[in-house]
């Protein structure tokens, strides 16, 4: 495995990776409340679903803006690279974005046409997980660099293993939304919802495997980090944790812990990024560009370490303080609306 260095860099592409991994965990429920709609047909257990997360669902997209942001400014070349290469699914992904937030607030104001808003909500919940998981395996699988810049065309993201990894994005948030909902809901609400988690967390294991099956085959690289000894040493941990964490999920829905399922599967979630990182390090663009290559200066570098050390801390606490205040079971004749 490839010596690890610590610098200003390396810092830098941790924070972006806590950022962007804190985006994916808490904004990552909320889109899978919203692909969940369809399977809870009644309008009763679509409103209360909605206040669950009514308090803090705008929030959790602040580590978006924050990693999409720290990316630029703390990367500008892998920023330029990926960008060109990723314009349609992240295009794609904020239309998604855009279609569920206006629907969030419009389908309380206009009755007559809630069905559409909730169609709209679970649309654009489904978009947006989708393509986030589409950019992910187009990264994954490399992009064309030639020099400085993208050299690529407008559909190279587009292939097997990019829809691949979509599709395990979207079971991996579904079984990030049933599991939210265990905690927040009860009565029929939370027994449809412990049915959805099983088959949900089947499908997350199956696209797990899938995909870490398929990557080691995207580049020698990939091969030699996971399989060639000494290598497999540092890797093998990881599977064993993913199947240690899936049999603990398992038995926590099988014993009806209301809130523990929900905390496995952030752990679950964790353990495969940090999969990812096993595999990219210490490429920022696979193979193309590593995180050196494409930092900004030193000097830029630590000057913005300032205040990102109080941006994120204000953000943690803030976070923290809005979970706690809307703590607790969501009633169909109480919430947020």
């Amino acid at each position: 495995m490839a010596g690890f260095t610590f610098d200003i860099a390396t810092l830098w592409a941790f924070i972006i990776a806590f950022a962007v991994f804190m985006y994916i965990v808490m904004d990552g429920f909320d889109l899978g409340l919203g692909m969940l709609f369809p399977f809870f047909p009644k309008t009763e257990d679509r409103n209360v679903i909605m206040n669950t997360v009514a308090p803090v669902w705008d929030g959790n997209e602040t580590w978006l803006v924050l990693g999409g942001g720290g990316l630029m400014a703390a990367f500008p070349l892998a920023y330029a690279i990926l960008m060109p290469a990723l314009y349609t699914p992240i295009i794609a992904m904020l239309i998604g974005l855009v279609f569920r937030g206006v629907a969030f607030e419009f389908r309380w104001r206009t009755q007559s046409e809630r069905n559409r808003w909730d169609i709209a909500f679970a649309g654009g919940s489904l978009v947006a997980a989708m393509a986030q998981g589409i950019a992910l395996g187009a990264i994954l699988q490399g992009v064309h660099v030639e020099g400085r810049h993208y050299a690529g065309g407008w559909w190279d993201w587009l292939t097997p293993f990019s829809i691949l990894t979509g599709c395990a994005v979207v079971a991996g948030y579904g079984l990030l939304g049933a599991t939210w909902l265990l905690m927040k809901t009860a009565g029929e609400l939370r027994d449809h919802a412990y049915r959805l988690s099983r088959i949900l967390l089947l499908a997350t294991i199956i696209a797990i495997v899938a995909v870490s099956a398929a990557t080691p085959f995207l580049q020698a690289d990939y091969w030699r980090r996971w399989f060639e000894w000494p290598n497999i040493i540092f890797a093998a941990p990881i599977p064993i944790a993913v199947a240690a964490i899936t049999l603990l999920l398992l038995k926590s829905l099988a014993n009806r812990q209301d809130y523990r399922p929900f905390i496995l599967s952030l752990v679950l979630f964790g353990i495969t990024y940090a999969g990812l990182g096993v595999s990219m390090y210490p490429y920022i663009v696979p193979q193309s560009v590593t995180i050196w290559q494409a930092a900004a200066p030193a000097n830029s570098l630590n000057f913005m370490i300032y205040g990102i050390a109080i941006l994120v801390p204000t953000i943690l606490a803030y976070t923290a303080w809005a979970y706690w205040v809307f703590r607790g079971k969501v009633h169909a004749d109480s919430g947020y609306h």
